[in-house]
């Protein structure tokens, strides 16, 4: 009975060992698990953000594809209004206006313009008593944000990078729009070149910043070009320089590597460009 009786007790305790053993390996394994399943959640975590967070390379026509997003900016006005010189520090946007703008600037004041890309910076430096009226102007849009957001719409490789329309057109009129006024609404009058240059030889260099027009300078208005390597050459005496590249054209560059090769095109560029903004400084009254 004694030797039966042990048998029974050690049979019991071995069981209870066992079951003890079981739950162990049980909390183990589910351990385990638990930590796989947070393991995959945390990793579907962070791919879902990565896709989120990832800009995609979108083309919406053959010529045209952008991996920059459109930059915020304030709306476009729609009503012309008549030019004041802008005050200091002022956050409004104005891109259209009754008649071009009184004199804002000093007759012999030289201004540095730095031009925020989407592809990176560059400098001009524009002398008032070289072009009055040109700098006048540009500064005097510059200060009213006009050029915040716009793109460079005519790129030529080898020719030039043409910006400054907030329609974005080329025309100044939103396509689609009924608008009759182009913007900015004015035309002035620039000046070309000095007679001692000689015709489509050295008149303009590369990194000249100078005025686009429709039939000469009388025509100057907001849109403007920047001369690339080899460009100068191609133009005709009758467009209004203002400004020179003194820095970044390297940035010049590689915006024209994004145009099409032949000057008889419309110029759509392969990637749309941003002109962020411009920041202005005086650097002599």
């Amino acid at each position: 009975m004694r030797a039966e009786k042990q048998s029974i007790i050690h049979k019991q305790r071995k069981r209870r060992t066992t079951m003890r053993r079981g739950a162990t390996f049980g909390a183990i394994a589910v351990a385990i698990i638990l930590i796989v399943v947070l393991i995959q959640v945390s990793g579907g975590s962070k791919k879902k953000a990565a896709t989120t967070t990832t800009t995609s390379s979108t083309s919406t026509s053959s010529t045209t594809t952008s991996t920059f997003p459109v930059p915020s900016t304030l709306p476009l006005t729609s009503v012309a209004v008549p030019p004041t010189c802008a005050p200091k520090g002022t956050t409004k946007r104005v891109v259209l206006f009754t008649k071009a703008p009184p004199d804002c600037i000093g007759t012999t004041s030289v201004w540095d313009a730095t031009f925020e890309t989407s592809l990176g910076n560059y400098s001009v430096q524009m002398d008032a008593a070289k072009s009055y009226a040109g700098v006048n102007n540009f500064v005097f849009l510059a200060q009213w944000h006009y050029f915040n957001g716009t793109f460079f719409h005519r790129i030529i490789t080898g020719f030039v990078i043409q910006g400054g329309d907030p329609a974005g057109t080329g025309t100044g009129i939103p396509a689609g729009s009924t608008q009759k006024v182009a913007f900015p609404g004015y035309s002035f009058t620039g000046n070309v070149p000095p007679k001692s240059c000689t015709a489509k030889k050295d008149c303009y260099a590369t990194g000249d910043l100078v005025y686009a027009n429709s039939s000469g300078p009388s025509t100057d208005g907001s849109q403007f070009f920047v001369i690339l390597p080899g460009g100068g050459p191609s133009l005709t005496p009758s467009y209004t320089l203002f400004g020179q590249v003194t820095s970044g054209q390297s940035v010049v560059d590689a915006i024209g590597a994004l145009g099409i090769p032949s000057s008889g095109e419309t110029g759509t560029p392969k990637e749309k460009v941003y002109l962020l903004k411009v920041i202005l400084k005086q650097v002599k009254a």
